[in-house]
């Protein structure tokens, strides 16, 4: 069974929130899963996003894959980092250098 770390939609029309969710690559966007790993709220300034690191390790140390968008909310909440050792790929500063050079 290949198991996907992916968002799961919730909320009312036009009112998204997203579960993190672990859940076979076969089953629908919102179908069965196997646990819910974390919580997205991309409505809120700014954004929510809960994730359990632990969760989330262990299922990609299992083997699960991420999505996308959730490997960048896993480098956003540090479990990406925890998993790989590495540390994150972009800056996570809110100053731009070039912005910074030019003035």
């Amino acid at each position: 069974m290949a198991v996907k770390l992916r968002l799961m939609r919730v909320g009312k029309k036009k009112q998204p929130t997203y579960r993190v969710v672990a859940a076979d690559s076969r089953s629908p966007r919102d179908g069965r899963f196997i646990e819910i790993v974390g919580v997205y709220d991309p409505r809120r300034e700014p954004s929510a996003i809960r994730i359990d690191n632990e969760k989330a390790v262990g299922w990609l140390k299992q083997g699960a894959q991420p999505t996308e968008p959730v490997q960048k909310l896993l480098e956003i909440s540090g479990a990406w980092e925890e998993f790989t050792g590495k540390p994150p790929t972009r800056p996570t500063g809110t100053t731009a250098p070039a912005a910074a050079k030019a003035e």
